[in-house]
């Protein structure tokens, strides 16, 4: 149902059983999924895709353009995941010549006042609380759960199943499988909880384990604890998935204990 007080452009592409409410904006060039809820004051800008079964709040403003100084007006989308829910007043920016799209995955939360800037991308079953801020370029993997007013510096990456305290500051990137938190931020363990909620056993979590405490926990410097683990622990996919995380971050990691 869409009301008549909303204001939808001709040539925005409408789903199946859509509800877009009065007074929100569906600008031209924007895709609608099936069964997607848009609630009033909501605004939805042009070369934007809305998947299936979302949930868009009022005042969310998505895929308007960016605020970086270098974008020049190149054709750029944004692209939200299906089942995914944006709450009031969050603030989606639209892509540059970096990536050309900022992206939400499927099944994500994105809580109120959030803002994802530029050529963003976030992962499938993602949690961001209220107030969180990630500058551009930021990729966040899936399953991971942000806790409120965390800011996030533009190009870091956060790694899959981690968990961010609330109120950090994210300077350097947050390997897969862990907790963050203090000031600077630092490692403070494995998120298992997250973990066993997931279903992951008891032997792949120990694993997890065994390889942070390695690198964080018993006071290697960074290449060294990166040789132990490759060395000594078992050669899987979760070794392979840490230590390719890691040796890829260019500017580092966040610290250790």
């Amino acid at each position: 149902m869409i009301s008549p007080l909303a204001n939808v452009h001709p040539k925005a592409r409408i789903g199946k059983n859509v509800t877009i409410e009065a007074f929100a904006t569906i600008y031209e060039d924007v895709e609608i999924g099936d069964d997607t809820f848009i609630h009033p004051n909501a605004v939805i800008y042009p070369d934007t895709i809305i998947g299936k079964g979302c949930k868009i709040f009022p005042g969310a403003i998505i895929g308007i353009i960016n605020q970086d100084l270098k974008y020049r007006g190149e054709k750029s989308n944004t692209v939200i995941g299906n089942n995914t829910v944006i709450r009031e007043y969050v603030t989606i920016h639209k892509g540059t010549s970096d990536r050309m799209t900022t992206k939400v995955g499927d099944n994500c939360l994105i809580m109120c006042y959030t803002h994802l800037g530029h050529d963003c991308i976030v992962g499938n079953n993602v949690i961001i609380a209220n107030n969180g801020s990630l500058a551009g370029h930021i990729t966040v993997e899936d399953f991971v759960v942000i806790e409120g007013v965390v800011a996030a510096q533009q190009f870091v990456r956060i790694g899959a199943h981690s968990f961010v305290a609330g109120a950090s500051l994210v300077r350097k990137s947050i390997p897969p499988y862990v907790r963050v938190a203090r000031e600077p931020l630092q490692f403070i363990g494995v998120n298992t909880i997250g973990l066993n909620r997931r279903g992951f056993d008891k032997d792949m979590i120990k694993q997890i384990e065994d390889i942070y405490r390695i690198i964080f926990v018993r006071g290697h410097n960074l290449s060294n604890a990166l040789e132990i683990v490759e060395n000594e622990m078992p050669d899987t996919e979760v070794r392979k998935q840490i230590l390719d995380f890691i040796k890829s971050q260019k500017e580092g990691i966040i610290k250790g204990i």
